[in-house]
């Protein structure tokens, strides 16, 4: 008979900043990748905010694969990271949030003792990345920026304290497939029926970051 088992393992995750970390910084952010991506080509859109009291972690997802292009060969394709499918996404959730838990505390740990407001931004698959770590971990998080994305339904929002103590805003551009008009309505009403706030950010685009949206949101006072 076939049984299915699990080993937990140690694993070599990668990561990218952009800043240095130091005594004087003011701010940390965490900035989570969408699905296919790979960290080094995500935090790009982050140099634009580059500071010196700023340190910008980009983690990349622990499953890689080709991106698969009709008459490609693999040496040819692009290559992503996904942070989770629907195959034994338990364990993949489980995995993520630890590493995430460790990413944090390692960097941190190299701050000096500086006191630092700590914003967590997921991108598309990021967002349901960046929802599940906070409904678990115990990290303190001033702000999560959801963008392009949506939170997953089955998230126990009245346990999930991170998430309850931070400001939420959830970003779209108006032409956004993956998190319309609609979506961010009902999300907002089920973050508000648990006594959750929220606020929406929206531009004229698709589904991308957005240069003049992020420089603003990252000018906010205490940002």
């Amino acid at each position: 008979m076939r049984r299915e088992h699990h080993l937990p393992v140690s694993r070599t995750a990668r990561y990218f900043t952009v800043g240095e970390p130091h005594a004087s910084l003011t701010e940390l952010w965490f900035v989570c990748h969408g699905y296919g991506q790979l960290a080094g080509r995500f935090v790009r859109h982050f140099e634009s905010i580059e500071a010196p009291s700023r340190l910008i972690v980009a983690p990349e997802a622990l499953s890689r694969f080709y991106v698969e292009v009709p008459g490609k060969t693999h040496a040819d394709t692009h290559v992503g990271a996904s942070w989770m499918t629907r195959e034994d996404r338990l364990s993949d959730i489980e995995d993520y949030v630890e590493y995430l838990d460790a990413l944090h505390a390692h960097v941190t740990a190299q701050l000096n003792g500086a006191r630092v407001r700590f914003t967590v931004l997921g991108f598309s698959q990021g967002v349901a990345t960046v929802a599940r770590w906070l409904e678990r971990t115990k990290v303190h998080v001033d702000r999560a920026l959801l963008w392009g994305g949506l939170m997953p339904t089955d998230i126990d929002l009245a346990a999930a304290t991170a998430l309850r103590g931070a400001r939420i805003t959830s970003i779209a551009g108006t032409a956004d497939e993956h998190a319309t008009a609609d979506l961010l309505t009902e999300q907002s009403a089920r973050l508000t029926a648990s006594g959750i706030a929220s606020e929406h950010v929206s531009f004229d685009g698709s589904h991308r970051i957005d240069r003049q949206v992020l420089a603003r949101l990252a000018s906010e006072p205490g940002s």
